[in-house]
Formats: structure tokens, sequence, C-alpha cells
């Protein structure tokens, strides 16, 4: 744990979070400022700081995404997006890796 990270916070339940799934690997928590019907973040129980340090390691990347699929079962999405955000300039402003899974509305690309 990291002493000063939000999401390590939550996952000792040093801070509230409104909990909608976790396992071992994970804990799922709805956002505080959703950007979709449902929007949930997916975060590591260990502190891990972005996807880039996630990618190196296997023994805990594979069980994460698996663990997405499973958080986007329990809201019921058919569909849903997937997001994380590395570094600052990319919008990462919790520095523990964590996804964004968006769902309960249709997503076009390019945005607008």
């Amino acid at each position: 744990m990291a002493d000063d990270c939000l999401f390590c916070k939550i996952v000792a339940r040093e801070v509230p979070a409104d909990i909608v799934f976790e396992n071992d690997v994970a804990i799922a928590i709805r956002d505080i400022n959703p950007q979709a019907p449902e929007h949930v973040l997916v975060l590591t129980r260990e502190h891990v700081v972005d996807v880039r340090e996630l990618g190196r390691r296997p023994d805990l990347s594979a069980d994460f995404l698996a663990t997405i699929g499973t958080v986007a079962d329990a809201l019921g999405a058919e569909a849903f997006r997937t997001v994380f955000n590395t570094g600052a300039a990319a919008g990462q402003s919790v520095f523990h890796v964590h996804a964004h899974v968006l769902a309960g509305r249709p997503f076009t690309w390019p945005p607008g």
C-alpha cells in the first residue's frame, strides 16, 4: 500500500466508496463523476502505478482483465467500454492502475 494513494485507502477501507464487486485481485467502485449510466472503476488491490507496470506483471494482469469482464457481467452490460488513462497528460489523476468500465449508452468513435 502506498501511504498517500487514495485508491489504496479505498481498498483498505480507510476511505468510503460505493463498492459493486470485489475479489482477491481487485475491487470495483462506482465513479464519483460518472460519464455514462454505468461507470465503475476497477482497481487492483495491490498498488500498481499504471497499465504499463501492470503489463509487466503477467501474474496479475490476466486475472485483472478477467475481473473487468466479470464486473461488466455483474452490471448486466451487454456492451461496454474500458478505458485506462496512463500518465497525467492522458488524464490519470490517481496513480494506482484502474480501469474505467462504462456502459448503459451507445459509444461512438470518433467522439463528438
